[in-house]
Formats: structure tokens, sequence, C-alpha cells
């Protein structure tokens, strides 16, 4: 692919628009009900026409902002800016959750082409100095424009964005930047594709069931069905989940066949083959520590962290340093006590980190007297999603849901709702494709087809996505309590975009350190007694489940707090060590980096590893979390936070939903985030009810 330093030269040159296809399902407006994608006509053939033709829509609509003889105002240079890239936005939407949640090698191939166009497409807008000329005289003379509160914040995130891209930086230096940016572009998709793949071929495949002891019927049927979607005959498969642990650890009794299973997920992408990521990972660390030199950063975290709630890495840390000792002491206390009752049953051996969720689950049963088992009929996945996640969503804001059979998807496992609003009206679209696939991602996550604004007349239509374990054909999805609390979790997520309510779409975007708070706060309502006992029923009797069982499951959940939040820690302090490095620093051993940098954390990452080793943490390498995985530490505090506001305020009410939803849910970035936070909580976040949450004392406070 030809170079895209080249384009400098010309800047903002309108390409030749390449021709399109008249019947390509994106070159016009969906005409399907709010502009869902209309995945019935949509083909692998049409995504990469679609891509080039709205990059050079956009090109030229911007060209024409930037070209305009009349002098900058808001309406014809930064509206205008938000208007363009229709076709663009379509593609992309639509594009983004295939890919990610029903990849096949067509659609990686459409990735990999224009992955670097794409990265060279925002480089030819933002650092564009006639384009960026206008937006300055707007930011330099904005006292006196007249501009409402969301045009001011609208202003002021659009110059940011200018001046972060690299609007002032020399020809030289630009060219540079954009030869950086193609190659972090291009390394970013190597990642995902060979993380995918080294996910699936480092699933644990064993030619006798016995090795899979404990994983209980339902279980070793669904690894026979795995191994039978991989054309595998004789043999059985346990898929790898995203995360270091896997669920399956909980419950098998083969220790050899435990250790296999973690190796695999431990070394799944880092065996020296061809879906080896630690040099792209580390060429990425060096890449993100030059770009950010170029732009005056001292390093990658400090020009992340600028435009997010914490503002400095030094916030962040000290904020996690707080979290450390009650961890650390938690987590010594945990490994003695599963150490003790290893030896207690005559193991002979210390817990090593794939025996820890098997006895740490039996001290729980001993403890709580709580059995996986016995919860799991109680929890029918469908039963979870209409009369706990939709129920409680219902008592909170008054909205209700009804599912459409007559809106095409791209995979069969999809459905797809209509959202009403609490006057009975159109709110939103929301789909779930909640089971897992092999050409599927992993974990869990929330995005967009289409994103509210009332400057493009839209409304929000949005889909979940998790890896949730499918069940063999005429079985019920009997699922786990923690997979319960994934569900609450995403639709948090999706509630922060039913309820916008912002004007232009560049103000529906949340910080890293804020985009989890809604969806981290919704996952509070699971264990509510009243959402609780409407949706916690036997899957065969309908019997409710025994308040007995009700009572084990809450007191459990201040259990194994210690591994739980310390391989949350582990993993965030990777993610910030790797992206405090300076633009000096040569390009790290992957290994020897990641193993000093959890040395410093001062938590026991040999009995509790991180949740993600640097050679499959997709979350900063190509998911948007890059010197931001503390955000999910960060935005606990703040849940936690608004959740004891709640239970001050009587707990589960529509006054109190409605005044999340105004002042927290509809506000989108139209607020500085501070600003959003203390309007609803009266202070500023405090660490100490995330602590009592997890039953840790405080520390440094």
């Amino acid at each position: 692919m030809k170079r895209f330093t080249l384009m400098l030269a010309t800047a903002l040159a309108a390409p030749a628009t390449p021709a399109l296809a008249a019947d390509n399902p994106f070159a016009m407006r969906s005409t399907l009900p709010f502009e869902a994608p209309p995945f019935d006509r949509i083909t692998d053939a049409d995504y990469q026409p679609a891509f080039e033709q709205g990059m050079a829509q956009q090109i030229a609509e911007v060209r024409g902002i930037a070209d305009n003889p009349a002098p900058p105002t808001f309406d014809n240079t930064i509206a205008a800016m938000e208007r363009s890239g229709a076709m663009l936005r379509r593609v992309s939407a639509a594009f983004g959750a295939v890919n990610q949640a029903d990849t096949n090698p067509a659609r990686q191939a459409v990735q990999k082409a224009e992955a670097r166009a794409l990265a060279a497409h925002g480089d030819t807008i933002y650092l564009d100095p006639a384009l960026f000329a206008r937006v300055a005289k707007l930011w330099d003379t904005r006292a006196t424009l007249g501009l409402n509160p969301d045009q001011i914040q609208l202003l002021t995130i659009v110059h940011q964005r200018f001046i972060r891209a690299g609007a002032k930086l020399s020809d030289t230096d630009k060219a540079t930047l954009r030869d950086l940016n193609a190659q972090l572009s291009t390394l970013q998709t190597a990642f995902v594709q060979k993380l995918l793949a080294g996910t699936r071929a480092g699933g644990l495949v064993v030619d006798d069931p016995a090795a899979l002891a404990g994983l209980g019927e339902g279980g070793i049927a669904a690894a026979a069905e795995a191994a039978k979607t991989r054309g595998l005959t004789g043999k059985w498969v346990v898929p790898l989940q995203n995360t270091t642990q896997q669920p399956a650890l909980q419950s098998m009794t083969d220790r050899t066949t435990r250790a296999k299973l973690f190796d695999a997920s431990w070394m799944r992408s880092e065996k020296g083959d061809a879906n080896d990521t630690r040099d792209i990972a580390a060429s990425i660390a060096q890449l993100r520590a030059k770009k950010a030199a170029l732009l005056g950063f001292p390093s990658w975290a400090d020009y992340v962290l600028v435009d997010q709630m914490a503002k400095t890495p030094g916030t962040a840390e000290a904020f996690m340093a707080k979290l450390i000792p009650a961890t650390a002491a938690e987590e010594r206390r945990e490994a003695a006590e599963i150490d003790a009752l290893i030896k207690a049953q005559g193991g002979g051996f210390a817990v090593k980190p794939w025996d820890w969720d098997l006895y740490a689950e039996q001290v729980r049963k001993a403890r709580f007297d709580l059995d996986p088992a016995e919860v799991k009929p109680y929890f029918e996945l469908n039963t979870v999603l209409q009369k706990g996640v939709f129920f409680a969503a219902n008592q909170l804001y008054g909205i209700s849901f009804k599912e459409r059979h007559d809106i095409p998807v791209y995979n069969p496992d999809v459905r797809v709702f209509e959202v009403f609003d609490r006057d009975g009206k159109h709110l939103a679209l929301w789909y779930c494709d909640y089971f897992k696939r092999d050409n599927k991602q992993g974990g869990a996550w929330n995005s967009s087809f289409v994103g509210q604004s009332a400057l493009l007349g839209t409304s929000p239509v949005i889909y979940n996505v998790a890896n949730l374990p499918k069940p063999a054909p005429g079985r019920p999805a009997l699922i786990s309590f923690d997979d319960v609390t994934t569900m609450f979790h995403e639709f948090g997520h999706a509630l922060h975009g039913f309820f916008s309510q912002i004007a232009y779409p560049s103000l529906g975007a949340s910080a890293r350190d804020f985009v989890e708070f809604p969806s981290q706060f919704n996952e509070h309502w699971a264990l509510d007694p009243k959402v609780l006992a409407n949706y916690a029923v036997h899957y065969k009797t309908g019997a409710p489940m025994p308040q007995m069982l009700v009572d084990k499951i809450r007191k459990a959940q201040k259990f194994n707090q210690g591994y739980a939040l310390g391989e949350l820690i582990a993993a965030a302090e990777l993610d910030m060590q790797w992206h405090a490095l300076p633009a000096s620093a040569p390009k790290q051993d992957v290994d020897a980096f990641e193993t000093a940098a959890l040395t410093k954390t001062g938590l026991d990452v040999a009995h509790v590893p991180p949740r993600y080793r640097s050679s499959y943490f997709q979350h900063i390498w190509s998911g948007g979390y890059a010197a931001g995985y503390y955000g999910y530490l960060w935005t606990q505090m703040l849940e936690n936070d608004a959740f004891a506001w709640f239970e001050a305020h009587g707990g589960l009410t529509r006054a109190n939903g409605d005044r999340f939803r105004d002042l927290v849910l509809s506000r989108g970035h139209s607020q500085d985030y501070d600003t959003i936070f203390r309007s609803f909580y009266g202070k500023d976040p405090e660490i100490a009810p995330m602590l009592k949450d997890r039953g840790l004392a405080a520390s440094g406070e």
C-alpha cells in the first residue's frame, strides 16, 4: 500500500471518488426502522468499497468546510464537521460489530486492507492547516460568539482533538506522525487477528472425557459440541475465554488437566509460532512512546490521561496505591486458607494458579454452603434477561421492551428488542448476542450501530455481546451468577446509550475512567431483593430460589476479593507501566518487562496472576484501553459511591432512577466528568464505599 506520508503536501486534496454499486447497502441511509443495519442485504463484498467511498465522501465534505470563503462560524465549521462522514459511520458501525463478534477470513482481509487507510483518513482531516485555522479562529474568539453550553463544550472537544492529533506540528513532524499512525494501525490489526487465532488454537483438547471430571454432564456435552464444530472426531474441547483464569478451572478435579488448561490460557499467544503476539506488543508500546514525545508528552500515559477524569498518571497510580495494601493482605490470607485446605485433604502441594479457583470454591462451599451447581438451575438466560435485566430497568426508569423478529441480524444467535420510554414512545433498538463462538473475540462488550444525536435526528441502536456458554442442542442455557452479573453490566452500558440526550455526536463519547461507571453500577441490581425474586426461579418448576440460597449468594459476594481485586490491579499496573515508558526506552523484552512490572506492584502475582498477560491483553493493544485499564477500578469507586447514595435514599425507586438518568446517564460528555459526578453525588468521589463493598479495610486515607 502506498505510504500515506506522501499525502501531506496536498493535505485535504479531495481524492477521486471510487465507484460504488448503486445497490450497495451503505450507499444510502437504511430504510429499516430506526436506521438499523440491513444485514439481510449486506455481503462481505460490500464493506471495502463502502469504506473507500465513505472516506472519499467525508474528505470531500471536509474539504468544502476548509475551503469555505465565508468566515468560520460554529455552524459552518464545527456543526458541519459533526454532520460529515455519514456513510463512513454506517459502514464502520456494521463492520465493527460483525468483525468482532462473527468474523471470517473475508472480513479479516477487509480489516487488514483498510487499517492504514482509516488511520490516514483521520490524519488527513486533523492535520490540515486550513481546517485547523478555522477551528482555531473560533476557539480564540469563543467568548464573543454567543454559544450555548453544548456548543462551547463541543468547540472545546474539537479544538483539543486537533491539538492532540498534531495540528500544531511542523510539516516534517506531521509526516513522522502519519508514519507512526500507519504503523500502529497495522500492528493493532495484526495483534487482534493473531490473538483470535491463538486463542482458538489454544483451546484444551482431550482424548478422554474422564480428564474433564468435575465439569458435569452439561459441561462435557458442551466440550463434545465444541470439538464437533472444529471438525475433531473422538475429542473434547474446552475453548479459552479471554482472561487468564478459565471458568472450567473452578470445577475440574484432575490437577494435571487443570494445569494444562491454565498453561493453554497463559501461553496462548506466546509460543514462538505464527500467533505469537509479543513482538507486536513491544513494537506498539515503543511506537506509542515515540508518538507521545512527538506531541510533547513524557509518555503515552501522560498523553492519554489529559482528557480523562483522573487527568494524570500520578493521580491514577495514587488511587491504585490506596487499594494495594488491603488487597495484598487479603491475597496472602486467602492463599494461606487454601493451602490449609489442601493440606487437610492430604494434597501434598502448595496452591498454584490452576488450583486456586477449585479450592477457593471448596472454601466458599464450606463457609457459605454454596454450590454453583445448586444455583444455576435458577438462572436460565432468557428468564434472567426478561425478568431480571429488563425488570430492573423498568422499575428504575419506567422503560419496557418488545422483541422484534422483523429486524435482520448478522448471526442467528442475535436477538433484537425495541425499547419504549416511560411515556410509551420509542426510545431505542437493542440487540443481544450472548453465546460464545470460535470466530468471536473474547469477553463482553457494548457498542452501537446508530448513536443518539439531536443534530442528526437519530435514536440509539445499541448491542451487547458476551461469550456465555452455549448449551448443547435441546438443553437450557443455565448460567452462573457471574454470568448474570455480566448481563447486568453490559446492559448498564446500553442504558447509558438509551438515555443519551446530546445534541452533537462528539458529545456522546465517555472517558475510559467514566464509561464503566454506569455498567458497573447496574450490576448492583442483580442482587436487589425485588429484582432477584423476580428472575431467580427454577427453570423446570418455576419455583422461586429458596431464601436460604439467596442468603448464601449474598454472603459469598465478599468472598475471594483479594484474588478478584488483585488480578485486576495487576493488569492495570501492567498496562500503566507499559505506557509509562519514555520514547528513549529501547524496545522491551516482553517477558522480562512483564516480570519486572508485576514484581513492582507488591501483589502476590505468583498466586494471583494478572487478569491479562501482555501477550493477550487486547484491551490495551487494540481495544482502546491503553493507559486506561485502571478505569475499571476507578469506575468501581464511582459506582460504589453512587450505589451508597441510592441506599441512603431508598434504593430501587423510580425517583432515584430518574435522578440518575437525568444527572448522569443522559449527559454524555456535555459537561466535564467531575461536574457530572458531583451533580449526582454531591461531592468528589471517595474510595471507602468501594473497599467496604469488597469487605476490605481502607488504607492511605
